[in-house]
């Protein structure tokens, strides 16, 4: 029997990706396993943006009306294991280890087959399933690892689908325009299964209806058949209101910082009302106390406060706006220094330029991992005036404090991979 750190290293030294995509393997790999995904009450989750938290909002919401949920996302912040997580506690270190027992042996015989050996994401992906199948959970929401038509999660048969916003990310892989993105995006859309989706952009929209009217797919759309209403962002989060043909919630506050996160708590909210609409036992007096519990770690979240520490993942262009307009929100008049790590196929020159707009100061720096960018490297991209390069990047943390007053804020981001490794240093 393998032991935690064994049954790591044996995930992490699978394949990244195929020549081939497809979803052959897992299809594969389900069939051995007895087909754990068709035991599982499903929600499906893809988008550029909002995934992650989306899916801790419908979470909570779930967990609030007193359902066992599990949820399945990428990638980590802390730990490997939650990307395994039941209730919001992370899978153990004894079953992950149970499991890999389980799936290491089918990868092997998959592997003399002519289908090749799975990838990571496969294996993770399988494991979770196997996982939850066996927990006997009421729900588990499934989040995309990229994409969506071959991503190793569309073997699922969804009771929804849901579709949070679609942007420029992973361009070599999915596409170079929105429109081929969204069609890889919509590749989730499955027949008669209702989709509801955040989709704003009228090109990438058409793609999404074009989809679902194959699929006789039930569409909802944000701004069309359900509202929010933005009203105040605050230090404890963002007020609004949310509407929809049947149901007015009165003020409703997300404690998750950023105008975005509303649409992303609407679009959770309406998922609910979905799962109403299908017989579900659904009180919506309960929807307050579970948006009020949802967090979710690296998304505008406070670190320290002396001086005030924002981390933030944001790693593509539409994170990277996203977490400008909240800056500028919350932190307006205050002087900001910018620590930033990013992985070379990033438009970090775009990212920077938006960050620009609310940053003094920035240290660019780097980390251990395999396509991070080197400080010198980021700095030549920064089109900030005063741009510091510090190779360390625990030096660039304390070289930054050492310059800051007290009302003064730091803000670090780049890469959700740097902000795991940043994390790990303020736990210390």
């Amino acid at each position: 029997m393998p032991n935690y750190q064994e049954a790591i290293q044996w995930i992490h030294s699978r394949e990244k990706f195929k020549v081939k995509p497809g979803l052959k393997r897992m299809e594969w790999m389900m069939e051995e396993l007895g087909h754990p995904e068709k035991k599982l009450n499903a929600i499906h989750i893809a988008g550029t943006n909002g995934k992650g938290s989306t899916v801790t909002f419908l979470s909570n919401l779930l967990q609030t009306q007193g359902y066992d949920v599990g949820t399945f996302t990428s990638p980590y912040i802390i730990r490997f294991n939650e990307r395994i997580s039941v209730n919001g506690e992370a899978i153990p270190d004894g079953e992950l280890a149970d499991l890999v027992e389980q799936i290491k042996p089918l990868a092997e015989k998959l592997q003399a087959t002519s289908l090749g050996e799975p990838t990571e994401f496969e294996i993770i992906t399988a494991m979770a399933m196997l996982y939850f199948s066996q927990k006997k959970l009421d729900f588990v929401l499934f989040e995309t690892g990229l994409g969506g038509r071959f991503d190793s999660t569309n073997i699922l048969l969804p009771l929804l689908s849901v579709i949070t916003n679609i942007g420029l990310d992973h361009i070599n892989i999915l596409g170079n325009t929105r429109e081929q993105i969204a069609y890889e995006k919509a590749g989730i859309i499955k027949t008669n299964t209702p989709l509801i989706t955040g989709v704003k952009e009228k090109s990438v929209l058409r793609v999404l209806k074009e989809q679902a009217s194959v699929s006789k797919a039930p569409m909802s759309i944000l701004g069309e058949d359900f509202q929010v209403e933005y009203k105040k962002s605050s230090l404890e989060g963002e007020s609004f209101e949310f509407i929809n043909s049947s149901f007015y919630s009165g003020d409703l506050l997300s404690p998750m910082k950023g105008r975005h996160q509303v649409d992303n708590a609407a679009l959770a909210l309406q998922t609910m009302e979905q799962l109403k609409q299908m017989g579900v036992d659904i009180n919506r007096t309960k929807y307050s106390k579970g948006l009020l519990r949802t967090y979710w770690p690296a998304r505008f979240e406070t670190i320290c406060t002396n001086p005030v520490t924002i981390i933030d993942g944001a790693h593509n262009e539409e994170g990277t706006q996203a977490l400008a307009d909240t800056m500028k929100r919350h932190f307006s008049g205050k002087r900001v220094h910018l620590i930033y790590s990013a992985l070379e196929d990033k438009p970090v020159k775009n990212m920077l330029e938006v960050l620009k707009e609310v940053v003094d100061v920035a240290y660019m720096t780097t980390f251990e991992f395999p396509r991070a960018m080197t400080g010198s490297e980021l700095t030549e991209l920064s089109p900030i005036a005063d741009t510091i390069t510090v190779p360390d990047y625990v030096q660039a943390i304390r070289q930054a404090m050492s310059m800051m007053n007290r009302e003064d804020v730091l803000l670090i981001t780049g890469s959700l991979y740097f902000i795991s490794e940043i994390r790990k240093y303020f736990e210390y």
